[in-house]
């Protein structure tokens, strides 16, 4: 799994349908532009991915790892949240 994923994000609201079917993966140290005119969509795509806003349907997935605080050990934890349109909460591992 990539560290963020989208895959056939779509959001509307109301009569707009302001994200269309998204989908692409962010590898671990790529540096990523998220270009595009204004009203693509690039906000909402974002905010659901943060779950600020809730996938009409598709997912947006985000993993982030760091070291637990006081731990002496190389690495560390993962957390991953998974926000789709499906029903239910958003699920945080």
């Amino acid at each position: 799994m990539a560290p963020v994923e989208f895959h056939d994000l779509r959001k509307r609201f109301g009569s707009v349908e302001a994200v269309k079917g998204l989908t692409f993966e962010v590898e671990a140290g790529r540096v990523t532009g998220f270009l595009g005119p204004n009203g693509a969509g690039k906000s909402t795509s974002l905010r659901a991915l943060l779950g600020l806003v809730r996938p009409t349907a598709g997912s947006a997935t985000f993993e982030a790892s760091s070291p637990p605080p006081g731990s002496t050990r190389p690495g560390g934890s993962t957390r991953c949240c998974r926000w789709s349109g499906s029903p239910g909460r958003p699920t945080a591992g």
